[in-house]
């Protein structure tokens, strides 16, 4: 019987399928990835922290130029608004100069009158006639004072010798005494004619004076921008009464801009000036400015407040200091990301 032995032979080839091979888990593939990325990104900040220095409370500085007016009066124009662009040489603001110019015509009246009167009297060139006569007087007086004293000298070798009498050196010494006296008598000529010059000349000079005064108020009343910039804290209307030295507006230069990063006192090791570094701005999230270091202040931020620390009075807590850093921009001004004094930034400073 063959199909009884056949049936146990196909029973015996049907054997269990093997088993796929066993795949890790995902969660330990994301754990890995995740202590790798971790790995790398912790070497990339250990790197990033031995070749910079960053400073999260650093801001942008610049110049805040106050106007203010040098003379009182009451303001008749204000030809600026807030917040908008001047160029240095605009007039700002104008005060009444109705008084100002009464002044200046009175003290231009008093300086022809002056200059009448001088020309008139002949006071100055009277004066300087009689310094050039002094002057010549000193001249001649000089050269007699110089031929006494050499008779003196010539007679008292020939007295020694015997061939004049004593009673002819006498004469000769006693003309020199004369001369001498002459001699100083012209220089105190000359001193007088000087001084009468010059208060002749101070008549006028004192008037010219008094005139260009008069002009310099004046000028004063029109107060001018100082340089190109953006008016800011304006305080002035038309018709009030100002003071000299009242503040009256300000003009913020955007063209002149830079950082100040406190650092602290173990960072600034390697800070030094011209040092590369990169500014974040809080207000442009992804744009970056790029600049230098330009110089390290001589002492500590601490010690330029109203109570600087004092450690000697029993103040036995060390506090790490910082150091203000100043940073240059490199890059002109960015129309489309102008940088305004106050803003805050994120300053990093390449050491390495």
């Amino acid at each position: 019987m063959t199909l009884p032995a056949e049936n146990s032979s196909s029973e015996n080839d049907v054997r269990p399928a093997p088993r796929p091979a066993r795949r890790p888990p995902i969660a330990a593939l994301v754990v890995g990835a995740v202590v790798l990325t971790l790995l790398v990104l912790g070497v990339r900040q250990l790197t990033f922290n031995r070749t910079h220095v960053v400073s999260d409370d650093a801001q942008v500085e610049g110049h805040i130029i106050p106007v203010l007016p040098r003379v009182s009066g009451y303001v008749a124009e204000v030809r600026v608004e807030e917040n908008r662009p001047v160029r240095g040489g605009d007039t700002l603001v104008v005060l009444e100069d109705h008084d100002y110019r009464a002044r200046l015509e009175q003290t231009e009246a008093d300086l022809a009158a002056a200059i009448a009167t001088a020309g008139r009297r002949g006071e100055i060139g009277q004066a300087q006639s009689q310094l050039a006569i002094a002057h010549a007087a000193v001249a001649q007086a000089e050269a007699n004072a110089a031929r006494a004293q050499n008779d003196v000298t010539r007679y008292r070798t020939l007295a020694q010798r015997n061939i004049i009498s004593s009673q002819q050196l006498d004469a000769a010494e006693a003309a020199a005494t004369v001369a001498t006296a002459q001699l100083q008598s012209a220089h105190d000529q000359v001193i007088a004619a000087t001084a009468a010059v010059r208060n002749a000349d101070s008549k006028v000079a004192s008037a010219v004076a008094t005139r260009d005064q008069a002009a310099l108020q004046l000028a004063y009343t029109r107060l001018i921008a100082p340089r190109d910039g953006v008016v800011s804290k304006k305080t002035v209307e038309v018709g009030q009464l100002v003071q000299p030295g009242q503040p009256l507006l300000a003009v913020v230069p955007l063209d002149d801009i830079w950082v100040v990063a406190n650092l602290k006192e173990t960072e600034i090791r390697s800070v030094i000036p011209g040092r590369p570094a990169e500014i974040e701005v809080d207000s442009y999230p992804g744009r970056r400015f790029r600049g230098h270091v330009e110089s390290l202040s001589p002492a500590t931020g601490a010690k330029f407040s109203l109570l600087p620390p004092d450690n000697a009075t029993g103040n036995f807590t060390k506090v790490v200091q910082r150091i203000p850093v100043r940073i240059r921009l490199d890059d002109p001004p960015d129309p489309a990301h102008p940088l305004r004094p106050g803003m805050s930034v994120k300053a990093i400073v390449t050491v390495k």
